[in-house]
């Protein structure tokens, strides 16, 4: 990997730097919030040996059983540790939209706003995407 950024725009090593740092920061908080789990730290909302008891089940029975929630209710339970761990894992995801956040200001700053304009598309279209509003998937 190159560290010349002489010809880079600005804007793009902002991106990538915040990309970069923003991927390992995830997995660092997903191997953190990981430990809290395994170790029992952190009280799970569906408990270890019933994972186990229901991994040959289908995932219907172990939402039923478990009460889990589907799409995004899983963010009532946050502070539960098998839910905590999705944290890392959705700052993960989300790290692109997050990238983008600070490109609009500095398209606009140099008088680019098509490029500002693609930016806040980008993150109306990726944001729209991970609403679930969609309802695509297998979920």
């Amino acid at each position: 990997m190159s560290l010349d950024t002489s010809k880079t725009p600005p804007e793009q090593v902002l991106y990538s730097n915040m990309l970069f740092y923003g991927c390992w920061g995830s997995l660092a908080l997903m191997a953190v919030t990981y430990v809290l789990y395994i170790s029992g730290l952190v009280t799970p909302h569906v408990p270890l040996d019933t994972v186990t008891q229901l991994w040959s089940q289908p995932v219907k029975v172990y939402l039923e059983q478990g009460n889990v929630p589907t799409g995004w209710g899983w963010f009532k339970l946050i502070g539960q540790g098998d839910f905590l761990n999705f944290t890392g894992i959705v700052l993960l995801a989300g790290m692109t939209i997050l990238c983008y956040a600070p490109l609009i200001g500095a398209y606009m700053k140099k008088k680019e706003p098509i490029f500002a304009t693609i930016a806040v598309l980008e993150i109306l279209v990726l944001a729209f995407a991970a609403s679930g509003i969609v309802g695509s998937g297998g979920h």
